[in-house]
């Protein structure tokens, strides 16, 4: 590469779907509907959640927490195309970019780790129903979530370091519509093989690592629901875990179909198609999932709501 060829990075092109003027109210208006139902629907657990007491329990703390992070996962993505499409201008910064790659990955690691400790919650909950409360204590499941959290910050700031150390060609366009890490590195005129190898090796620990711990627990989970007696009782406790199992399949099956999909057809429109699926419909699915067939989500956001009723009568 020559050094004419070579700078130092000021912004970047965020290409999206598509480059069709016809189309930008179109998808504007679609991602503004799937971006407030995601907020609002997560934060309606949030609200539940936190303002009934007959919630505080280390299932629903960490629901709490996994709707925070999907309102959060989806902030990082969705507002900056929009205000994008708005002003007609793909452009976002260098620095704006290098932030939205470390909060996404945090957030989507972050996600990754909060099923997983679900998954742990449940099996406690059913393969130990008699020391649930001595295992599942506040200060564990405190812990839990802090360590995953600091998981996904060090993750997160040691790809952005190996990140920062690239040099980048003066073609500049991401054909995605955020700043994917893949993609960012590809974009390098340096060697990007570092990074590459740090991708995949954390990609193992961090993707496979909690799937086989989910896998490992609903094993034990199947097996102690096949052991109880009664079909009544088979089926209370999975109704206990269905909500989860879905939101699991769904988080894995998307996240994996978008890579397996980008490898095999080679087409970024394609990717950034796909990679809607994970980034904001699986968000936007999961509060749905847990408080249809939820009575105590329900029972909270009715007792939510008809004090918050009383309360405006009496003001």
């Amino acid at each position: 590469m020559e050094p004419g060829n070579l700078t130092r990075a000021s912004e970047f092109i965020l290409l999206g779907f598509s480059e069709e003027p016809a189309l930008q109210p179109l998808i504007f208006g679609l991602f503004l509907s799937m971006y407030l139902i995601t907020v609002l629907g997560n934060l309606l657990i949030i609200l539940a959640v936190s303002s009934d007491s007959h919630l505080y329990t280390p299932m629903y703390f960490f629901l709490s927490n996994l709707s925070l992070v999907d309102i959060s996962v989806t902030s990082t993505t969705v507002p900056k195309m929009l205000v994008n499409i708005q002003t007609q201008s793909k452009r976002i910064t260098y620095e704006g970019c290098i932030s939205q790659t470390y909060f996404f990955s945090l957030f989507a690691v972050l996600d990754d780790l909060l099923l997983t400790v679900m998954a742990y919650d449940r099996f406690v909950a059913i393969c130990h129903p008699l020391h649930y409360t001595v295992i599942m204590n506040p200060r564990l499941c405190g812990l839990l979530v802090l360590v995953s959290w600091i998981t996904s910050a060090l993750h997160s700031l040691l790809e952005n370091l190996l990140l920062l150390r690239l040099t980048f060609c003066t073609d500049l366009e991401i054909p995605h519509f955020f700043c994917e890490l893949n993609l960012m590195a590809q974009l390098s005129c340096s060697n990007n093989f570092l990074n590459n190898i740090v991708m995949y090796i954390i990609t193992v620990l961090l993707g496979g690592g909690p799937l086989a711990g989910i896998i490992y627990s609903y094993s034990k989970i199947v097996s102690s629901i096949h052991a109880i007696p009664s079909a009544q009782g088979k089926y209370k406790a999975f109704s206990t875990c269905a909500s989860h199992l879905s939101v699991v399949s769904l988080f894995y099956c998307t996240s994996l179909g978008v890579y397996l999909g980008s490898a095999a057809t080679q087409s970024s429109h394609s990717s950034a198609a796909a990679s809607v699926l994970y980034t904001v419909v699986t968000p936007m699915l999961n509060p749905f999932i847990y408080s249809l067939r939820n009575k105590d989500i329900k029972g909270a956001l009715k007792r939510f709501f008809g004090m918050a009723a009383i309360k405006k009568q009496l003001c």
